[in-house]
């Protein structure tokens, strides 16, 4: 169980990183924040800058360590890697991310062994993996983001639409956060309503022309990323409020149902990768995935989803 002093480190303080680090600064949810970094002078510097914020914000202690540093910690969060170059394929980048993250993270689970580890660098689903392989870190201690960030966003499109709040809006994503994933629309609800009926009801719009919406908001979500990515050159601020969203389940012991990067073990038909999956989370980590109701036709698109992750995990050669 975590302790009632919070110590959380955040490996990485790129764009994601430092603004992991700024939204906790703020929260107060912890009382120690330590950045670590191969490019120390950025750590250093991040650190000054948010040591800085300490009239203004709950006590907490920022400072820049080493990956020694890291023990103790009750939440590891795991941000570095590089960034996708213009003319790199997605499988390259993973190669590299690979790399990367196996060359760290075996000595880092050494030193911070009770913690719990918050996966973010992508490929999220494949380093999610990795870390479980080369650390033998408990499968439920080691928690990507999954397809958490898709799903608020494709929330936040739902709302749009319906013209509602978002907080009125509950839809998953599932797969991969990334190319496969697919949207269950038979679970998607707005007020208690379906998506559907509650269009019908309160929009006076037809069954084809929702059905038409659903797939424009979801080629919205999936190309999102790309669009933030093209006018500001990175996403940080959404994915920064995603894994605050997981840290406070995670530290308050909700065991809320969040769509996560976990294990399957024949969960949906998968077996033997992490992808982005309904979990139960709280003060242990990962607690269950849940096994949501989908239609024939959304199990159709599931299974395909899962054959091009399956697909991805082989050409990495990540299972061997």
């Amino acid at each position: 169980m975590l302790s009632k002093k919070r110590k959380i480190a955040i490996l990485g303080t790129g764009n994601v990183g430092a603004t992991i680090a700024y939204s906790l600064t703020l929260s107060g949810l912890c009382s120690e924040i330590v950045l670590v970094d191969v490019n120390k002078a950025k750590a250093e510097g991040e650190a000054l800058d948010l040591s800085q914020c300490a009239a203004a914000v709950p006590s907490v202690k920022v400072w820049c360590g080493e990956y020694a540093d890291v023990a103790d910690s009750d939440i590891v969060v795991v941000t570095f890697g590089i960034g996708r170059k213009p003319d790199q394929t997605r499988l390259d980048l993973a190669k590299v991310n690979i790399g990367i993250l196996t060359s760290v993270m075996p000595d880092v689970a050494k030193i911070a062994p009770e913690a719990l580890y918050i996966i973010v660098s992508n490929p999220v689903d494949v380093l999610t993996y990795a870390t479980i392989k080369c650390t033998g870190l408990p499968e439920n201690r080691v928690i990507g983001t999954g397809t958490l960030l898709d799903s608020n966003r494709l929330i936040k499109f739902v709302a749009d639409y319906c013209k509602v709040d978002a907080h009125n809006v509950n839809a998953y994503v599932l797969g991969e956060h990334g190319d496969a994933c697919m949207s269950p629309w038979s679970l998607c609800t707005v007020a208690g309503f379906s998506m559907q009926e509650y269009a019908k009801r309160f929009l006076g719009v037809t069954e084809a022309d929702i059905n038409a919406e659903c797939e424009t908001i979801y080629e919205d979500m999936v190309k999102s990323g790309s669009k933030v990515i093209k006018a500001k050159g990175a996403t940080f601020y959404a994915i920064a409020a995603s894994v605050m969203q997981l840290i406070k389940a995670i530290l308050a012991d909700t065991h809320t149902l969040m769509p996560l990067s976990a294990l399957a073990h024949g969960e949906y038909g998968a077996n033997d990768l992490c992808m982005g999956v309904p979990c139960t989370v709280g003060a242990n980590g990962l607690e269950k995935i849940v096994e949501l109701p989908l239609t024939a036709e959304e199990k159709k698109l599931f299974d395909e989803k899962i054959a091009s992750l399956n697909a991805t995990y082989d050409a990495l050669n990540v299972r061997n």
